[in-house]
């Protein structure tokens, strides 16, 4: 239940959005790891507010989930300690401590959003997304695009030139991945830890082999590349217009 990210002091620009959930009920931990795996979230799962506040301070994350009560820390604790090391990681409290007292507490050492369990794993996930688009400066509206190509974050939907495009999770976060990074090259090792994360290898040449079946939905069949391969260096998305123009010619033609 793990993965790596960003510094928790950055600047934040990635596909999969990292979670690190501090909670130690073994249920609740499996439910939230599921739950967020399955709508692409990168969730790396600690039990007690030590480890929690090491990986906070330490790690790279956009959202650090915690419960309050924690066997070795209160979660308030580890909140006024990562803010007092600098650490500015959006927080969302997540307890069953639901008096007015206690969210009032959170929100005041610095948390971004408090909901007290019982809750709705629906209500969950906005509230996720919500950080996350003032956090990683997502359009309101929740689309990325490059030139005829669409994806719409919210119904998880790629569309290019007004047709339908069926992706894997992974081929969704990899192409997310890039549209967040439109015009930039990123490096293999870029692409493996924030699309994959921590314990994937990226001199394997899974990467290369992910990126050609994406581009095979993506680019194979449409006038012209969005996806180009930067010798030595990694990849890039974007539209060239030279290459744009030298295939208009024909509508089927396709650049090898």
């Amino acid at each position: 239940m793990s993965t790596s990210g960003r510094s928790g002091k950055g600047p934040l620009a990635s596909s999969a959005v990292k979670l690190l959930y501090v909670e130690d009920d073994p249920a609740a931990q499996q439910y939230i790891y599921k739950g967020l795996g399955e709508h692409g979230f990168l969730v790396e799962v600690v039990s007690d507010g030590t480890s929690g506040l090491e990986r906070g301070t330490r790690g790279v994350y956009d959202l650090i989930i915690l419960d309050v009560m924690l066997p070795d820390m209160e979660g308030y604790e580890v909140l006024r300690r990562l803010r007092q090391a600098g650490v500015q990681t959006p927080v969302l409290f997540l307890s069953a401590r639901s008096a007015v007292g206690d969210r009032v507490r959170g929100l005041e050492l610095g948390a971004d959003d408090y909901l007290p369990k019982p809750f709705a794993f629906a209500e969950l996930l906005a509230r996720i997304r919500a950080v996350a688009r003032r956090r990683l400066g997502e359009p309101e509206e929740g689309r990325l695009a490059a030139g005829d190509l669409v994806v719409d974050l919210h119904r998880r939907t790629v569309e290019r030139a007004g047709r339908r495009i069926d992706l894997s999770p992974k081929q969704f976060a990899l192409l997310e991945y890039l549209l967040r990074h439109q015009g930039h090259v990123v490096s293999r090792t870029m692409i493996t830890e924030n699309v994959w994360g921590w314990g994937f290898e990226s001199f394997s040449n899974l990467i290369d082999v992910h990126i050609n079946r994406l581009r095979k939905k993506i680019d194979h069949g449409f006038p012209y590349r969005l996806i180009h391969t930067v010798k030595g260096a990694g990849y890039i998305l974007e539209v060239r217009e030279e290459e744009n123009e030298a295939t208009s010619g024909g509508e089927n033609a396709v650049v090898a």
